[in-house]
């Protein structure tokens, strides 16, 4: 390819202004509103159908009669916080407010470096429409009805989930405001400890996988808006010598999440955890980068 063929960032045309690769503003190619749509129509299904049928609240219910009856069966139970004098693992237990902060802090940070205003705002706004939206729902919109006369200890309400909230939300929300050139390592990291989170939290009985996957939803519903709204910066070509990272990213998220919802007492539920795991980190991979690839050939394809 000759020098007149390459692709010519805008940044470089002549008379154009100066500015980071790294930190373009927006791609001018609009992002489709379909994805925050879909993500938010799973959100209701998984409520509705897990929730609002006798026969989805049996399914969960029955997943308590599994195990469940000694927390020390979980193979990473030393690691919550519950037992005595453990460190819990963010952002379970005590440390679930800490994580949101101090993920807070670093977004707010990363947003003064880089001097991306916009992208900053629509990463700040994913944290709290996803942490904040949870609360409201949980508490006075998406109610839990008895349809089975289930025991008391069954009927506490907690969908979505707080704990896989966090650290789906923050995941999403560092994408948006971290180079291009190293925003699949960023998710990747993020969604294995995803991952692990909410593997756990499914097998350990703090909530159901319905509760686990409906967090998940309710964060990739806000980045879809948000991304919808404000489209994160691209750089051309940023990601094409990584095309083997979705499967190792993936098949990690996999061995993560078997290890997470790992059991003694019953291989069942360990593996109901692992794939509830699983599902949410592979929700949040591909919200985060499955499609800006597409976006950035347009963008090469444009500009050729």
């Amino acid at each position: 390819m000759t020098q007149h063929d390459s692709p010519i960032l805008p940044a470089h045309r002549p008379g154009a202004s100066r500015q980071a690769p790294d930190c373009l503003g927006p791609s001018r190619t609009p992002r489709p509103w379909i994805p925050a749509l879909l993500y938010t129509l799973g959100f209701l299904t998984v409520y509705l159908l897990a929730i609002c049928t006798p026969w989805g609240q049996r399914a969960e219910n029955t997943l308590f009669d599994l195990g469940g009856g000694n927390p020390e069966d979980v193979w990473l139970y030393p690691l919550s916080g519950a037992e005595y004098g453990s460190t819990p693992l963010p952002p379970l237990e005590l440390s679930a407010k800490p994580t949101l902060m101090v993920g807070l802090a670093v977004i707010v940070v990363l947003t003064l470096v880089r001097r991306c205003w916009r992208l900053g705002c629509a990463a700040l706004g994913v944290v709290i429409l996803t942490t904040g939206g949870k609360e409201v729902l949980k508490s006075t919109i998406l109610p839990r009805p008895d349809l089975v006369g289930a025991p008391e200890s069954l009927l506490d309400q907690g969908f979505p989930s707080g704990h896989t909230a966090i650290p789906a939300a923050l995941t999403l929300a560092a994408v948006l405001v971290v180079s291009p050139r190293i925003r699949p390592y960023i998710a990747t990291a993020g969604v294995l400890w995803l991952a692990c989170i909410a593997a756990y939290s499914a097998t350990k009985g703090g909530h159901r996988p319905s509760e686990v996957l409906g967090a998940t939803l309710l964060a990739c519903a806000c980045y879809g808006l948000a991304t919808w709204l404000r489209p994160p910066a691209t750089v051309p070509g940023a990601t094409r010598s990584l095309r083997a990272l979705p499967a190792i990213t993936l098949t990690l998220a996999l061995a993560v999440a078997l290890v997470s919802g790992a059991r003694n007492d019953t291989l069942t539920r360990s593996l109901v955890s692992a794939a509830t795991g699983f599902i949410c980190a592979a929700l949040v991979w591909y919200a985060a980068v499955g499609r800006p690839a597409p976006t950035a050939r347009r963008t090469r394809l444009a500009l050729d």
